[in-house]
């Protein structure tokens, strides 16, 4: 079988083709970062305008790097949330539009559903069951994975996500947009233990998250301190730091409670290489082990949605010809299958 995925949640236009003989033979990204840079954000209605302009191109690009054509794909598989409404509402028309046209089979795709399978995509995947650290702009989550399909929420943000507070306290210290490899760079020139940042919710039980804390204090500092670059590092270690050991903290208890010692991480914040660093250590001394998705595969893509997209039209899912997105979409509602 081979899948057609679109990406198009938020301000990434990703495409690819999934085979399940083969693997993943072509994917494409285009990043709007260059575009919301300017506004120190993403412009939800100028990354929709973007993803209409790329998505037809990028869907040609990719099927003739494959060496395939319209006839040669079994079944098309497109985010339908959570995200942007506008900018899912492209990949949506346009995949199950496609899927109609071409008179194959279609499916919506959970977008942190695709996160947690991306490092199925690899040479050596996990095996089920494990748990998943999902870190990216717009969720912290950390999820018990029985199967495909199968999930338990252990715990979530309560406000900011991790990378949330990665951009809005990188935009603080002057980094810009996206500012999260921009503020784990200036981390690596500061001084560990100059300003001690507070790990949230780690005082109590419990496997949700909060960083919406921790960001004031970021700010409290950043404004009671000078400006010098040092002085600048010396905070941006502080707060990695801070994120790093609460989603560490968090990941053990999740592994001790659950009996799991398998642990995935996705989503951006995975590629954040301290973050890496801090949960290869503690699979060592949990005696399991630790997947990321190759760094590609972090930030949005294509190739998640056409694999997870592939595992549910090989159980049988299809959609409607009526289509839907759905900016909100708690990953508790998805069933095995």
């Amino acid at each position: 079988m081979r899948v057609l995925g679109i990406e198009t949640s938020c301000d990434e236009t990703g495409i690819a083709v999934y085979d399940t003989d083969h693997g993943l033979l072509a994917h494409a990204l285009h990043s709007q970062v260059d575009m919301h840079s300017v506004y120190g954000g993403v412009v939800p209605e100028l990354a929709s305008r973007d993803h209409i302009r790329r998505v037809i191109p990028l869907i040609k690009a990719v099927l003739q790097e494959a060496g395939l054509s319209a006839s040669d794909i079994n079944g098309i598989a497109y985010t339908a949330g959570p995200g942007l409404i506008g900018a899912l509402l492209v990949g949506v028309a346009v995949g199950r539009s496609l899927a109609y046209g071409w008179g194959i089979p279609a499916v919506a795709v959970h977008h942190m559903e695709a996160h947690l399978l991306a490092p199925m995509l690899e040479a050596n995947p996990p095996d089920f069951p494990f748990i998943a650290l999902l870190v990216s702009g717009g969720h912290t989550q950390l999820v018990q994975v029985n199967q495909p399909g199968d999930y338990v929420m252990l715990g979530e943000s309560l406000d900011d996500a991790a990378g949330e507070a990665f951009d809005k306290t990188a935009k603080l210290l002057g980094l810009g947009y996206p500012g999260g490899p921009a503020l784990s760079a200036l981390a690596e020139k500061g001084k560990p233990g100059r300003f001690e940042f507070p790990r949230p919710m780690t005082d109590r039980p419990g496997l949700d998250f909060s960083f919406s804390g921790l960001k004031t204090c970021a700010v409290n500092t950043i404004n009671r301190e000078n400006n010098a670059r040092q002085t600048r590092a010396d905070i941006a270690r502080a707060f990695i730091d801070a994120v790093v050991d609460t989603l560490v903290i968090k990941c053990r208890r999740a592994m001790e409670e659950t009996g799991i010692n398998t642990l995935i991480a996705a989503g951006g914040v995975s590629a954040n290489h301290q973050l890496r660093e801090g949960l290869h250590k503690l699979a060592r001394e949990m005696g399991g082990q630790v997947y990321f998705p190759r760094p590609e595969f972090c930030t949005d893509n294509g190739a998640m949605i056409a694999y997870a997209g592939c595992l549910k039209l090989q159980a049988g899912a299809a959609e409607p010809l009526s289509f839907y997105a759905r900016p909100r979409w708690p990953m508790p509602e998805l069933s095995p299958g």
